[in-house]
């Protein structure tokens, strides 16, 4: 391997790449198995990685480096040069230790911290803003008076309830005094004493009017105080989102991006058009983007692409060390839909649909439901591209008969499926699902071996808005996910478990084998959160629930093939 100065390629020896054809077509970024030549690539890289000296960054693989863990996905981009000769690009994702600036790495599509830049520049007043903010909020006389007012409220209610308990008081002690005296005395004496008890209560609701208007002009005054400053807190929060909004698109107008017809589009142009309406943050700065932009730029053919996460997982999401990953949906596939038009790309795997057939595996049938035995690599319920699913073979076995599905498996998992036939029955069995009284039990190969017998799993769980269909482990926004697990067996490698799900999240057993907080051990086969294989490794093996029509308990059991 040589690098070509700041030319940033780094080219193959010819025994290196020697009898490995070329890629008849670009990787599909989104779902690939790496081609030979970024195997080769990444291999390299992964060395270079592994003993560099120069990268100042806390990859959080040893102990030598301070400051908080942040591992990086990388990127290979395989290229042909102006000459025909066959070398790769490198870059990462974001910034690392704190600059975009490395010999080994392609630059960015806009260097945003470049000294001088307007970015550093509307930043440095950003943040003396903040500043401003933290200053005013930190003002001895700002604070005092806040303190007087929470004081002179706690105050004026107590002072103010307790009179108004006295006057209740007075009131009732001249209710008993009228009714006490209306037989004892003559009229002219009584209505002489009756003017005197409404004197009294008139003196009563002047105090309260008067102690009511003394606090209500002492909280005024102090209210008015503390609005001068947070009349400049707002001013200067209203200054930042300003400058902020307009920074964020003066930014976006810097990152245009090319094709291979040298086409450009801006990041707002291509955001424009998506369900966003505007980017994201950090659009632009991922790995794929990167290396097309400079392939691009400087006239290189892009032949194929790879990523891979290097160094510790994030506490939220799945990531294995030296493993590869598709380049993320939310942020890249807008931009890579520009980049790579008119190239051709490998198909989307996800779209070809070979158990394609009119056949279905029926395990149970009777007038309310059925069972289907769902075999790996079916969808449960139409999707975007394809029809086939166990509704459409079902609606086509049973005519007249509109299949209501009650729960669904993920397309990779294979098992008990129940679809009710009809509204009531749909009903009845749904309303066990959502009130979790449902018995279900899956079977799942895991990629390590397991020490602990037995436990629970809790890790709350949500979507990744920017990388779906993957999920998030978060524990301030995600829902309840609670699994049990049993390990039935282990050999040297791996472990075959049961899991019992008490909640029915997106890709829970997924999540929970894989996540380091789980077992952190993917599943086998599992391609989002571990490592391809020919299927992943996932059964519904057990389903237990009322009969919708005779009211017992039914259970069915289908045995993993695995």
């Amino acid at each position: 391997m040589a690098n070509n100065g700041q030319s940033y390629i780094s080219y193959f020896t010819d025994d290196a790449i020697k009898g490995i054809p070329l890629p008849e077509k670009f990787t599909f970024p989104f779902y690939y198995k790496p081609q030979p030549l970024t195997e080769i690539a990444v291999a390299e890289l992964q060395q270079y990685l592994q003993t560099q000296t120069d990268l100042d960054h806390n990859f959080g693989l040893d102990d030598k480096y301070n400051g908080p863990v942040i591992g990086k996905m990388f990127g290979v981009l395989v290229v042909q040069d102006n000459e025909g000769q066959l070398g790769y690009l490198s870059a990462f994702s974001g910034k690392m230790a704190g600059t975009n600036s490395h010999s080994r790495f392609v630059p960015p599509v806009f260097d945003m911290l470049l000294e001088d830049s307007f970015f550093l520049k509307g930043q440095d007043i950003i943040n003396t803003i903040n500043q401003q903010v933290k200053n005013i909020e930190a003002d001895a006389n700002y604070i005092r008076i806040k303190q007087e007012l929470e004081q002179a409220v706690t105050l004026s209610q107590i002072e103010i309830t307790d009179l108004k308990k006295r006057i209740k008081s007075n009131k009732n002690a001249r209710k008993q005094l009228r009714e006490a005296q209306k037989d004892l005395l003559n009229v002219q004496d009584y209505e002489a004493f009756e003017a005197d008890l409404i004197k009294q209560s008139l003196r009563d609701k002047h105090e309260l009017n008067v102690l009511s208007a003394r606090w209500e002009k002492h909280v005024a005054e102090l209210q008015l105080s503390i609005a001068k400053f947070e009349d400049k807190i707002e001013s200067l929060k209203q200054e930042r989102r300003e400058r902020s909004a307009a920074l964020q698109q003066q930014l976006f107008e810097q990152y245009v991006f090319l094709n291979k017809d040298n086409k450009e589009k801006s990041l707002q142009d291509i955001f424009s058009a998506t369900v966003f309406g505007k980017p994201p943050a950090a659009a632009g700065e991922c790995a794929t983007p990167k290396l097309l932009q400079y392939a691009f730029k400087h006239g290189y053919k892009p032949l194929a692409m790879a990523e891979f996460w290097w160094g510790a997982a994030p506490k939220s999401e799945i990531r294995q060390h030296k493993h590869f990953y598709p380049a993320c949906t939310g942020k890249c596939k807008p931009i890579l839909a520009h980049m790579l038009q008119g190239m051709p790309v490998d198909d989307d795997p996800l779209i070809d649909n070979p158990t394609e057939s009119d056949d279905i595996d029926i395990v149970y049938e009777d007038d309310c439901f059925v069972l289907v035995n769902k075999p790996v690599g079916l969808r449960s319920v139409p999707g975007v591209n394809v029809q086939d699913s166990v509704f459409s073979r079902l609606k086509t076995k049973f005519g007249n008969i509109e299949p209501l599905i009650i729960h669904r498996l993920d397309m990779g998992t294979s098992g008990l499926l129940v679809v009710a036939k009809t509204k009531d029955a749909h009903k009845f069995i749904q309303a066990q699902f959502l009130k979790r009284t449902v018995t279900k039990r899956y079977t799942a190969l895991l990629s390590k071996v397991i020490a602990k017998t037995e436990g629970e799993i809790s890790l709350p769980l949500c979507p990744d808005l920017l990388n779906r269909p993957r999920q998030l482990v978060c524990f301030e926004n995600g829902k309840k996910a609670v699994t049990k697990w049993k390990v039935i067996g282990r050999d040297e490698h791996t472990t075959k478990i049961h899991f019992w799900p008490f909640t029915g999240r997106t890709h829970q057993l997924r999540m929970h084998s894989a996540h380091e907080q789980g077992l952190n051990a993917p599943i086998v086969g599992d391609d989002l959160y571990g490592t391809a294989a020919e299927r992943l490794y996932l059964h519904a093996a057990y389903l237990q629930f009322i009969h919708p029509q005779t009211k017992q308990l039914v259970n069915f059991e289908i045995p993993e093939d695995f």
